[in-house]
Order: structure tokens, then sequence, then C-alpha cells
């Protein structure tokens, strides 16, 4: 049980190292990720710890990804304003 506890804590520990996503900007959040991946490439930590970055990972892909996805619609909201004006 002591175990167990010991190593939530340790987890809670490490999650608290990482800076909220809501708070990085897109490059930001993209260079933490590549930083990410690097790190579990090398294999070198414990499966508590690499399981700790790829759920971070993860996190941050889902964020670049829907900021992706929003700048894409932004982009084809501005095409199709584009459009319309040549249009009339």
């Amino acid at each position: 049980m002591q175990m167990t506890r010991q190593k939530d804590k340790n987890m809670a520990e490490q999650q608290q190292k990482f800076r909220p996503v809501d708070e990085l900007n897109y490059e930001q959040a993209r260079d933490e990720l590549v930083e990410i991946v690097k790190i579990l490439e090398l294999g070198q930590m414990s499966l508590d710890e690499s399981l700790n970055y790829w759920e971070r990972g993860e996190e941050l892909a889902a964020y670049c990804e829907k900021y992706l996805d929003g700048a894409s619609s932004r982009i084809e909201k501005a095409l199709e304003r584009r459009e319309g004006q040549n249009e009339g």
C-alpha cells in the first residue's frame, strides 16, 4: 500500500512539472511534443515515467490538432469571403 502511495505521489509531482496546455500557444505545444517524442525514443525511464510522458504527448497532440483545425477553418472562411467579393 505504501509503495502505491509513493507511485501516485511521484506521478502527481511529475504531472505538476508540466505547464497547463491552455497556457501554451501552438508553437510551444508543438515544441514540447517534439521534445517528449525524443525523450520517449531514448527509452531510458521507468514504465510509469514513460506513461506519464506519453499521456502528456497525447494531450499536446490533441491540442495541436484542435488548433490546426481552427486555423484551417479560418482560412476556409477567409477564402469564401474573398470569392464572394470577387463575384459581387
